[in-house]
């Protein structure tokens, strides 16, 4: 039962700071409800496994200089994989075979479709509710799927633009389809606007691009009169 504890605490640990990249034990304590003794146990066992690393930073004052905490490479990797599973290698070797076989530009397309399908399928989950409640149904639905995705309401900067949201997904379930397809993440950009036809929709952190998330600027239009 220890066991299972431990590692479940530490999945946790790991899962808060892919979301909250600069942390210290204390904020990490108080998220999850566990002791800073105990977290710092946690924290020096994931340091030996190289999945988190810590920085030092200088509080002004007689204060003592606190370890800010971070995922390595191989923390994120660990995440990914855990998520991605053995599907995406089979998924990412099927499409190399229909690439030698039809071409990537036909697998390009066949992609488009693919996302054109889910496009469908998500808006006929999510009827004709208000934006937040429909926002809210997407983020289920992409959890469902494997992504690590939440929103944020954001306030409009632009008197042509009504209620919005920032969607993020702090991690990749197609990382593998992604890597070796980029393609799937324009498309991707393409699907959420189609779900969201009353919306304009923007992209705003990539994965690919080296950040620590995928997201998107959700923004109504209003009607004009």
């Amino acid at each position: 039962m220890v066991t299972i504890q431990q590692s479940s605490t530490k999945q946790d640990i790991l899962e808060y700071l892919l979301k909250h990249p600069q942390t210290t034990a204390f904020d990490l304590a108080e998220a999850l409800d566990i002791s800073p003794q105990a977290i710092r146990r946690h924290l020096k066992d994931l340091e030996a496994e190289q999945l988190i690393s810590f920085s030092l930073s200088v509080q002004g004052g007689m204060g003592r200089p606190q370890h800010i905490y971070q995922l390595t490479h191989q923390g994120r990797d660990r995440l990914s994989k855990e998520v991605a599973d053995s599907y995406g290698q089979f998924a990412v070797s099927l499409l190399d075979t229909l690439a030698e076989t039809v071409g990537r530009d036909q697998v390009s397309s066949i992609l488009r479709k693919q996302w054109e399908r889910k496009a469908q399928e998500y808006r006929e989950r999510l009827g004709n509710a208000s934006l937040s409640q429909r926002v809210a149904t997407l983020v289920e639905l992409r959890k469902a799927e494997g992504f690590m995705a939440e929103s944020h309401p954001v306030e409009s900067s632009e008197s042509s633009q009504g209620e919005g949201f920032i969607l993020m997904e702090h991690n990749c379930a197609i990382s593998n389809v992604a890597e070796s397809f980029p393609s799937v993440c324009g498309h991707e950009l393409e699907m959420f606007a189609a779900v969201l036809p009353d919306c304009t929709v923007e992209r705003t952190h990539w994965i690919i691009n080296g950040e620590h998330r995928c997201g998107y600027l959700v923004q109504e239009r209003k009607n004009r009169a």
